[in-house]
């Protein structure tokens, strides 16, 4: 699975960005230098594709093929536009439900999340450009297939997806344990997306200050957080209870 959503070497790359392929992120050999090259760096920047820059070990690991100094993921799945997402989920017979994810950078909780979003019914999850685990051969393993089946969809920042959620008439829920309220102190009921941070720092303290409300889970327990992707299932199945 991860070698068909791959493909190497600087103007194998390049041809699939002016082809407008669906590029999850580019690894580049760090130090690189050539006209090639800084022609490769340009459309990076200008198509605003997620990159890294890494040692040539790494490349050399993602593939033993000619790789030229660059490896890219395609992404298996085309993603979604967020406002034809947005407005047909409102004009169907279906009260709002979307998933923002604030920069997750671990495939198996990217594809457990996906699993769950699609269990519990999720109109849709939306994801940052840059800085995000991708969709690969791991998160589609992880996720049981359900990333086939439910839309993903692209934005430049979170809170761009927080500011088209909140002008659409979705109440935008931020799971943090920087507040008072629990879940449960919470209204699902009415249309809502719901903001789940990243392993290490959650959601970015600029994305918290323009939420419409905060949530945390109890925890009774000696440990103070828990793995995202069972805090997001906890977070969606209390709206499908509150739901039902």
């Amino acid at each position: 699975m991860q070698n068909q959503t791959q493909i190497f070497g600087i103007r194998a790359i390049i041809e699939a960005i002016n082809s407008e392929e669906t590029i999850d992120k580019v690894f580049l050999q760090k130090g690189l230098k050539g006209n090639l090259y800084s022609e490769l760096e340009s459309l990076i920047r200008k198509n605003s594709i997620n990159s890294s820059y890494v040692p040539v070990e790494k490349l050399n690991r993602l593939t033993n093929k000619n790789h030229q100094g660059a490896v890219a993921q395609i992404s298996p799945i085309a993603f979604y536009d967020i406002d034809e997402l947005v407005m047909n989920v409102i004009e169907s017979d279906k009260i709002p439900l979307f998933l923002l994810l604030d920069q997750l950078s671990d495939v198996r909780n990217f594809g457990a999340i996906i699993r769950t979003a699609e269990c519990t019914g999720v109109n849709g999850i939306i994801i940052q450009k840059k800085g995000g685990a991708p969709v690969n051969g791991d998160t589609i393993k992880t996720s049981a297939g359900a990333v086939f089946k439910i839309p993903i969809c692209k934005v430049d920042h979170i809170k761009d997806a927080v500011f088209h959620m909140q002008a659409s008439g979705i109440k935008v829920i931020a799971a943090t344990e920087k507040t008072q309220n629990t879940l449960y102190d919470v209204s699902f009921k009415e249309p809502c997306a719901i903001i789940m941070g990243s392993e290490g720092r959650g959601i970015n303290p600029s994305t918290l200050k323009v939420v419409d409300e905060k949530a945390k889970l109890p925890l009774l327990g000696d440990i103070e957080s828990l793995n995202v992707s069972v805090a997001c299932g906890a977070f969606l199945y209390e709206a499908i209870r509150q739901r039902l």
